[in-house]
């Protein structure tokens, strides 16, 4: 099992160098967008300061209570387990089904088999508990 999960939120525990030739310092926070190697290393995007769109079409600075606003990538790079530490699970961020899918997607085909198998166990269940609920009593 990996150290950390797809959509992890981490920080940078020191700077990198960046594919680009700027450097990302420590304290950088990113989001885990790959696992490579089981763990090995991870594809991370990083962000930098909150901007916004001006009229122009330019990023401008902006606070993170504004309108349209978002953290900037600054770039999206192999960083190693060393190399970070956990901000925010996913989970605590995305909702049950979007986490459930991230998982699914590194799932063998066996594996997704026996998720599946177990799912429908569950919906029977609950179709069973349903129509318990909705049976009268005389």
């Amino acid at each position: 099992m990996t150290k950390f999960q797809m959509f992890d939120g981490v920080k940078l525990t020191e700077e990198i160098s960046l594919t680009d030739g700027g450097v990302a310092q420590t304290g950088t926070v990113g989001a885990i967008v790959e696992v490579l190697g089981d763990g090995k290393a991870y594809i991370v995007e990083l962000f930098g300061d909150w901007v916004k769109y001006n009229d122009c079409g330019d990023f401008v600075s902006a606070s993170q209570d504004e309108s349209d606003s978002f953290m900037e990538t600054i770039g999206v790079e192999t960083v190693y387990p060393h190399q970070l530490v956990l901000t925010v699970p996913a989970r605590e961020t995305m909702g049950v089904r979007e986490h459930l899918t991230t998982v699914l997607d590194n799932l063998s085909d066996d594996l997704l088999a026996e998720v599946r198998d177990f799912a429908e166990s569950l919906q029977q269940r609950q179709q069973k508990q349903v129509s318990s609920e909705n049976t009268v009593s005389i």
